[in-house]
């Protein structure tokens, strides 16, 4: 397959501003090319098939696949990790946690100096000087990780060397992830780009943050866009309000889920992943599907719930 893809598609959804560089509204998770760790080939064509839909827009992280899914990155597209021209690429990467073998496969890294080395991580595997924009990964909500210990770190002592690394050229742009309001109103002195939450149709607990982040112009990049991610979970794609607005639209009851994401408001950017062709295909495409005012009432009244998370 040649360096370069095709020329791209406009983005399905438009473009969305993250911290001043004009992002698809549908990105691309790029946690699950892990599952491609025994066929390379296939996940770097992956990623070019992504640009080629119009995606521009990678979220990653030095802990997925231990460094093999920011390698795959650097394969894919070489010189155009820095977002410029008409078929850059920008990558936003995190930072605070790192591999691990239990339940769930990472472990916290909150230390100021765990942080530093895994931005240095993150230039190295993906053969850049400078990534666009590092989320500091934090555990004040969830579902999933909660600090201890060591890991209880203060919020003021992290941003002190993201700050850092960005005046030193290392990263462009700060953002946060599962954080709580109380955490990002803190930190909107260091100027947050984006905020990373958990949030769907059925998980809304974070409407208050959206609203923050609307109000100061921060974008909104939900993981865990359709419910569902540990056993327990509610899924987006359960409802039955869901399905039905997907029978009348002719679409999935995902792209339902993700082009709700999209309407609700104007700073949201999407991040699904997938390892397979056609399931990308699907999720770009939901950046073109359109709600009208009755289905989108309809699916704004589906009720916001949590569940209990369980393990095999």
């Amino acid at each position: 397959m040649a360096d370069s893809p095709a020329t791209p598609a406009a983005p399905a959804g438009g473009t969305a501003d993250l911290g001043g560089l004009a992002v698809s509204r549908v990105g691309f998770g790029a946690m699950q090319l892990e599952r491609l760790h025994d066929d390379r080939d296939a996940a770097v064509a992956l990623l070019r098939r992504a640009a080629e839909l119009g995606v521009n827009h990678v979220d990653t992280a030095e802990f997925y696949g231990d460094g093999f899914v920011n390698g795959v990155i650097r394969d894919a597209y070489r010189d155009r990790l820095d977002g410029s021209g008409d078929d850059g690429v920008i990558v936003v990467s995190k930072v605070g946690a790192t591999p691990d073998s239990g339940r769930i496969p990472l472990r916290l890294a909150q230390r100021p100096d765990e942080l530093r080395a895994s931005v240095e991580d993150n230039l190295r595997s993906l053969g850049v000087d400078r990534v666009p924009v590092v989320n500091l990964r934090r555990a004040d909500s969830g579902p999933g990780l909660r600090a201890e210990g060591e890991q209880i770190v203060d919020l003021d002592d992290q941003l002190a060397v993201m700050t850092a690394l960005r005046d030193e050229g290392k990263i462009g742009a700060i953002g946060l992830s599962a954080v709580s309001l109380d955490t990002l109103r803190r930190a909107l002195p260091a100027g947050i780009v984006c905020v990373q939450n958990s949030y769907s149709l059925v998980a809304r607990e974070d409407e208050e943050v959206l609203k923050l982040c609307v109000a100061e112009g921060i974008a909104w990049v939900p993981f865990f866009p359709l419910g569902g991610a540990f056993p327990g979970l509610p899924k987006v794609t359960d409802e039955p309000d869901v399905r039905a607005a997907a029978d009348a639209l002719g679409a999935t009851p995902a792209q339902v889920g993700l082009a709700w994401l999209l309407h609700h408001t104007p700073n949201t950017v999407l991040i699904p992943g997938t390892a397979d062709p056609d399931h990308l295909a699907a999720n770009v495409a939901a950046g073109a599907v359109r709600l009208d005012p009755a289905t989108l009432a309809t699916l704004d009244a589906v009720p916001s719930r949590t569940g209990d998370i369980t393990f095999d």
